[in-house]
């Protein structure tokens, strides 16, 4: 039977806000299997919270980053840089962010600057890190991986310009696959279903979805963290090799249901 080993690889995890959220899903499946994790954070407020987790696993190390800032961006790829000796295998991008005002009410009173933020936030940021991290995966290649929600492609009420900032993030998972495949890069994106964390308590109504998509998804439950973070350790290892571009559901089957 075949294992993933991930001993030797380094991976960037931005994202992580504390122990619920997706990203410390993801770099908890990464380092089981070997690999030495590199976490982000986005200012004092989380820093506490990444920290504490960043030293349950020895050799972890933590930067600051926001991504709406070129210049801390480019700070962020030159520590990992140093850290990693130049070379990055795996970066995981779990950050979204919208005004709460542009989540809740009508759709159609979305703000000029709250359109920008979302999508600037939300998707951009995926470029502008994949951007930065090509240069360092140039050797032997890697992996990228974002995170996406079926409001891409159907209506979730509440979720609003979050909805359209997740379908501009996967268009850019298709974007980059195609532009990085020549250098064997991949690029592909989890669709996840909902799980209570920090970003999704900001929905209005979130209770009330993970209700319905209990009592409508084929598997008749809600996904836990754990198989988010096992879906994304097989499309980060080379069991996942001939795999790019792509978004895979994790979410109990919920999105072939018709009603």
């Amino acid at each position: 039977m075949r294992t993933i080993d991930l001993s030797g690889k380094s991976a960037l995890v931005a994202g992580v806000a504390n122990q619920r959220s997706l990203a410390w899903a993801i770099a908890d499946a990464l380092s089981d299997a070997g690999a030495r994790l590199i976490l982000t954070y986005q200012g004092e407020r989380l820093h506490k919270n990444v920290a504490e987790l960043a030293a349950t696993r020895p050799g972890t190390q933590t930067f600051p980053c926001d991504v709406t800032n070129d210049d801390e961006i480019d700070a962020l790829f030159r520590n990992v840089g140093e850290a990693t000796g130049g070379a990055l295998d795996i970066l995981v991008h779990s950050i979204a962010f919208a005004r709460r005002e542009d989540l809740d009410g009508e759709f159609l009173n979305t703000s000029r600057d709250g359109w920008h933020t979302a999508l600037d936030v939300s998707a951009y940021s995926l470029v502008a890190l994949t951007k930065r991290a090509t240069p360092l995966m140039q050797t032997d290649g890697g992996s990228i991986l974002s995170l996406t929600f079926q409001a891409s492609q159907r209506v979730f009420p509440n979720y609003n310009v979050m909805g359209s900032a997740k379908a501009a993030l996967e268009h850019a998972t298709r974007q980059l696959a195609y532009e990085l495949g020549p250098m064997n890069i991949r690029v592909n994106t989890i669709s996840a279903g909902p799980i209570a964390t920090l970003s999704a308590r900001g929905i209005s109504g979130f209770t009330h979805m993970a209700k319905h998509h209990e009592k409508m998804s084929p598997l008749k439950r809600n996904i836990e963290p754990r198989e988010v973070g096992d879906a994304a350790l097989f499309l980060c290892s080379t069991m996942g090799s001939g795999i790019t571009g792509t978004t895979l559901y994790v979410d109990s089957g919920y999105h072939i249901m018709g009603v």
